[in-house]
Formats: C-alpha cells, structure tokens, sequence
C-alpha cells in the first residue's frame, strides 16, 4: 500500500507511544512496513534525481558506484565485493578519539578485549603462529581487513601479522583516524607488506596534520586513500581542503554511507531518517552529499576514484559473503542494527514539508485510524 505521508505521521506517531514490549497487529506490522517503504522509495527518488546529473558514474557490475578510473578502484573493496568478504582481524579494543558517527560511541571504554598475544580472526582467538595452521587448513581468504577500533594505538603489535599474511599472498588493508600515524610506523608497515591504508577523514574533520601524513603513507605503502562516513561538517570541510587533500596522491576516496545504531542514533536525533531494505538506518542526507561529492569530483576529473560505499553496497557486500560460504538464494548477513523499529526517529521525516512521497492512496478499509483490528 502506498500510505499518504499524513497517515504514515498519524500511525508512527501512535507506534512511538505505545510501550516498547506491547507487540503489533499483522495489520500493524503491514502499515509500519508501508511506511519505511514510503520514506525509502522517496529518498532513493531523490538519490536517482542526483545521480542523473553525473555523466561519468560507472557502476562496478551493478554492486556499488563509483567515478573515476577502475584501476584505482580498492582492491580490499574488491574483495569484499567479489572475493570471499571482509575477513575481519581484530587486536586492538580502544581508540584516542571518541566520533559521533562512531558504531560505539559512549562504550568505547567497555569494548572486550581480545586478550594478551591473540587476534579475532574470522571470530576466534588465534596466535601469530596459528595463522599458517589456519591458511594449510582453510581456503585463503581473498583479503584481510584490520579493524576495531584504533590499530595505531599499538601499531607495533601488527607487524608480524602483517608479515605472515604478505607472505602468504594474501591482500591486507587498514583503517586509521591517522592521528597517530608517523613517517617510522608508516615505513614500518609498507615494509611489513601492508597493501593498503584508509584514513578516516571525518574522525579530525580534515585534519592538516593527518592529511600530511596521508602524503607520508604514498611513499610507503601501495594503495592509500580515505573511507569515512559522509556527513554535511566533512562535506564542507573536504571541499574547502580538497586541493590539499588530492595533492598527496591518494588513490580512492570511500564516502560511507553513514548508518546509526543503538549508540550513535542520539546524536542524529531530529534528522530525516530512512532503513534502507529494512536494514541499516541512515540519515537522507549522507548518501546524498556522497552523489554531490561524486558529481564535483566527476565534472573537475580528480586524479583519484571516489567510490559511493553505500548501504545498497551494503547489501551487496552480505549477498557476496555468503554467496561464498555456501549460503541459500537471497541469504545475507546485511540486516538490522535494532532491536526492534525506532518509531520516533522517523518523526522528523514525516513531519518535513519539504520531504514527499512520491506516490499516495488512501488506506485500504481495516486499516484506518479509529478501525479496529
């Protein structure tokens, strides 16, 4: 059904006060749906409006979007979209900063450790040694990532890792905020065999010192670019910086889709709000400003990719990864970071003169206001 924007205001409004364990209707459930559909049909119609005025928008076999030369496009990005997935190695459990967008905002001091002298990889606890035993065991994976949270906060602990992957072939890549970065630890890991390094942009707002140090990492490593959430301070502030940003020779840029859990959705309280396939939950604007960027970046040809990392790619990515272990037609890891639906986060959208529906009918008999079912 293609609920009217004044209903779908009427019935989340109703939904957001109704006590958290007091569970809906079938034709509840039916309406909330309707709803999420309404608001995302009408941020992708906005997207589409956007993306038509990029002449140069290519689309990597129509799992993400990028501009640019497909040479530079991110290897560890291939792997996730086409390889065996984003395998994950995991150390270091605390950061030196503290994101708004950041997936554990307010708990980054209550983050597990993964214990003296082991890694998570693939989700268990493995020595340094371990590693060969697992890549003569198990299929090598097509790429590694490391993640969670800051890895420079002990960069010293990586590079032995680092080492037996290399040596096995295998592609690695690394995200940083890049604060702690330094010509020592840079040359480090590019001679440790590290393919890749991504610097978090948004996490200093453009810092002038991380974006040297961005310069220092192309002299030592292959591949380096940006991937960081797209929000409306790091629009602005890339764009005032951005002839110094692409004086360092960067590879790609990744403008993410910003998507809120539990932790972060406080600090876009108020914003338009859309789910995107009932999954990651992400302001309207982000992926936006991402097609925004691209198109300034397409008409002014940057010397580098810039890549629309969005929850569509999201997707993508889930269907990929188990596609590759062997999962069923349709199976996916890709879904929801909440509980249950966030009725009031969607208010500030509804209530938006300026946001419309692209399509509206009235509501069915047996579901109206005041009709009971």
């Amino acid at each position: 059904m293609k609920i009217s924007k004044a209903d779908a205001l009427t019935w989340f409004r109703f939904f957001a006060e109704l006590p958290e364990e007091e569970s809906l209707t079938v034709r509840q459930q039916e309406l909330v749906m309707a709803v999420l559909r309404q608001i995302e049909t009408a941020a992708e119609a906005r997207r589409s409006a956007i993306a038509a005025e990029i002449p140069g928008l290519k689309s990597m076999k129509g799992r993400t979007w990028y501009v640019g030369d497909e040479k530079k496009f991110p290897k560890g990005c291939i792997s996730c979209l086409f390889g065996s997935g984003l395998s994950a190695v995991r150390k270091t459990n605390r950061c030196n900063l503290a994101c708004p967008f950041c997936y554990d905002y307010g708990c980054l001091d209550m983050q597990e450790p993964v214990g003296d002298g082991l890694w998570e990889i693939g989700g268990t606890r493995l020595t340094e040694e371990d590693i060969g035993l697992a890549l003569s065991i198990q299929p090598k994976p097509t790429g590694v990532a490391y993640v969670y949270l800051e890895p420079f906060m002990e960069i010293g602990e990586y590079f032995g890792v680092i080492r037996r992957f290399h040596d096995a072939g295998v592609y690695q890549h690394m995200y940083t905020n890049g604060t702690l970065c330094t010509p020592e630890n840079l040359r480090a890991l590019g001679e440790a065999g590290l393919d890749e390094l991504r610097f978090n942009l948004g996490a200093t707002n453009c810092s002038d010192a991380v974006i040297a140090m961005m310069a220092e990492a192309k002299k030592h490593i292959p591949a380096v670019g940006v991937e960081t959430p797209m929000t409306p301070i790091l629009f602005d502030t890339f764009l005032a910086k951005k002839e110094k940003i692409l004086a360092t020779g960067i590879d790609f840029i990744n403008f993410a889709e910003l998507h809120l859990n539990a932790n972060n959705l406080e600090n876009y309280w108020g914003e338009n709000l859309y789910m995107h396939r009932q999954g990651y939950l992400s302001p309207v604007w982000s992926r936006e400003l991402t097609l925004r960027m691209m198109a300034v970046a397409d008409r002014e040809r940057w010397p580098c990719l810039v890549h629309d990392c969005s929850n569509a790619t999201k997707l993508a990515r889930g269907l990929n990864l188990k596609a590759h272990e062997g999962g069923w037609f349709g199976a996916s890891g890709y879904g929801s970071e909440f509980d249950g639906i966030p009725y009031a986060a969607f208010l500030p959208v509804l209530e938006d003169p300026d946001f419309a529906f692209t399509a509206e009918e009235p509501l069915p008999p047996g579901y109206r206001i005041g009709e009971g079912f």
